[in-house]
């Protein structure tokens, strides 16, 4: 696939960013969803500087991540690729047989 810019805004401020064809979509939620969580950083003034209020939000959603078993069905998700190789690998060993 081949990557192009996309336009998003955090916090009133926009940034341009590669993104594979198709994929656009799903990081214009992932933008959404981070800006959401951004402002109600900010509404709660406590954090100031937009880089700070970036790395807060980026470990609340980084907890919540974790929370709810995200990085369980990502590590499910490799091992299930991994075996899929290896059938792969071991089915083209086969074709050679016959």
């Amino acid at each position: 696939m081949s990557a192009h810019g996309v336009d998003i805004t955090l916090l009133g401020r926009s940034f341009r960013v590669a993104c594979d064809k198709g994929e656009e979509p799903a990081l214009k939620a992932s933008a959404a969803y981070l800006d959401n969580k951004m402002r109600a950083i900010r509404e709660q003034g406590k954090v100031i500087g937009i880089e700070r209020i970036a790395i807060m939000a980026a470990l609340n959603i980084a907890h919540e991540f974790l929370s709810t078993g995200g990085a369980g069905q990502v590590a499910q998700r490799e091992k299930i690729l991994e075996l899929t190789r290896l059938v792969d690998s071991a089915l083209a060993e086969q074709d050679t047989l016959f």
